[in-house]
C-alpha cells in the first residue's frame, strides 16, 4: 500500500544523499517531489506545504561528509510529515465514553460520509473494537435511503452480537437515531453508533439531513468515513461535510488497497482534524488506530 507516495519520498532521499546541493538542486528536487506527490493524489495545498518545509530545511542542513546521510534525510522527512499529520490518542475517546457511562447517559457517535466509502462496514468494525475494549454498543440504521443498507448492517452486526435499531426504508432517519438513543438509555448500553445515508455526489439535501440528525440527537462526536482510494475526492468530500455538518475525526477506509497514498497524508491537514482509525483489510478486526508512526513507516517503507 501507498507505493506511489513512498516512491516519491524514496527518490527524494536518493537525490539528496548523493549530491552536494546547490540552490538550483534544491529547487529542482523540491519541484519534482511536489509534482510526484500531486500525481499520487496528495492535495495541492499539502504538497505545497511539504515542499515549502523541505526547501527551508534543506537550505539549513549540513550533511556529514561520510555516512549517515540517508538517516539524516529520513529524520528530516519524518519531522516534515509530523508537522502536517494530526494525531489523536484513541484512549482519549475511550476515556470520554467511560465518563459518559458513569453519568448514566449513552455516548453518541454520528458517522457521515459518501456512498461507497465503506461507512457501514467501518461502523461494525468500530463496534467490534469497542466491544474488545469493554464497551457494549448498539447501531442505529439511519440510512433509510440506500436499498439493502439495513440488511447489510444487520448481516455484519449479528455475528458479533451487536443489536441494530431500524425502521422501514423511507422512514425519518433522525427518528431512527432517536429510537436508538432511547433504547440505549433504557437498556444502559453505553455507546450508540449512528449509520447514515450517503450519496455519490454530496448534495445540499444530504447535508441538511445530516444536520437534522445532529440537531435531534446532539452527538458527542461526528466522524467522517472516507475512502482512501478516492484520493483528492475524499479530501474535498471531508471538507464539505466539515463545513456544513462539522466533524471531529476522520476514519480512512481501504488504506490497504491504496497504491498511491495521497489521501492518507492529505485529509487530516486539509480539514485540520485528526484521523482516528484506518481500515487495513476486509475482516472486522482490520480497523487500526491511526498514528504518525504508522503512516510514516508505511511511507518510508519501514517495518511497523
Amino acid at each position: 500500500m501507498l507505493e506511489g507516495v513512498r516512491g516519491a519520498f524514496s527518490r527524494l532521499v536518493e537525490n539528496i544523499k548523493t549530491k552536494s546541493l546547490s540552490e538550483k538542486d534544491i529547487e529542482r528536487y523540491v519541484n519534482e517531489f511536489k509534482l510526484q506527490l500531486v500525481s499520487n493524489d496528495v492535495a495541492l495545498e499539502v504538497a505545497e506545504k511539504l515542499g515549502e518545509e523541505l526547501s527551508k530545511r534543506l537550505r539549513s542542513m549540513r550533511f556529514k561528509r561520510f555516512g549517515g546521510v540517508e538517516e539524516e534525510v529520513e529524520r528530516l522527512l519524518e519531522e516534515i510529515l509530523a508537522s502536517i499529520i494530526h494525531e489523536v490518542d484513541v484512549d482519549d475517546v475511550l476515556r470520554r465514553i467511560e465518563e459518559k457511562r458513569r453519568s448514566g447517559e449513552p455516548f453518541i457517535i454520528l458517522f457521515v460520509g459518501p456512498n461507497g466509502s465503506g461507512k457501514t462496514t467501518t461502523i461494525v468494525k468500530f463496534a467490534k473494537y469497542l466491544k474488545s475494549r469493554g464497551f457494549k454498543s448498539l447501531i442505529a440504521a439511519s440510512d433509510t435511503f440506500r436499498a439493502g443498507a439495513i440488511e447489510q448492517l444487520k448481516r455484519l452486526a449479528e455475528p458479533i452480537g451487536i443489536r441494530v435499531v431500524s425502521q422501514r426504508y423511507g422512514a425519518d432517519s433522525a427518528a431512527v437515531a432517536m429510537d436508538a438513543v432511547m433504547s440505549a438509555k433504557a437498556n444502559r448500553i453505553p455507546v450508540v453508533l449512528i449509520d447514515t445515508a450517503g450519496r455519490t455526489e454530496i448534495d445540499l439535501n444530504l447535508l441538511q439531513e445530516m444536520n437534522k440528525i445532529k440537531r435531534v440527537v446532539n452527538p458527542d462526536l461526528v466522524i467522517y468515513v472516507g475512502d482512501a482510494l478516492a484520493g483528492n475526492v475524499a479530501v474535498e468530500q471531508a471538507r464539505r461535510f466539515d463545513e456544513h455538518v462539522g466533524i471531529d475525526y476522520a476514519i480512512l477506509a481501504k488504506l490497504d488497497a491504496d497504491a498511491r497514498g495521497g489521501s492518507a497524508i492529505s485529509i487530516s491537514y486539509s480539514i485540520n482534524k485528526p484521523i482516528l482509525f484506518v481500515g487495513v483489510g476486509q475482516d472486522l478486526d482490520s480497523l487500526k488506530p491511526f498514528t504518525r508512526k504508522l503512516i510514516m513507516n508505511l511511507i518510508l517503507g519501514k517495518s511497523s
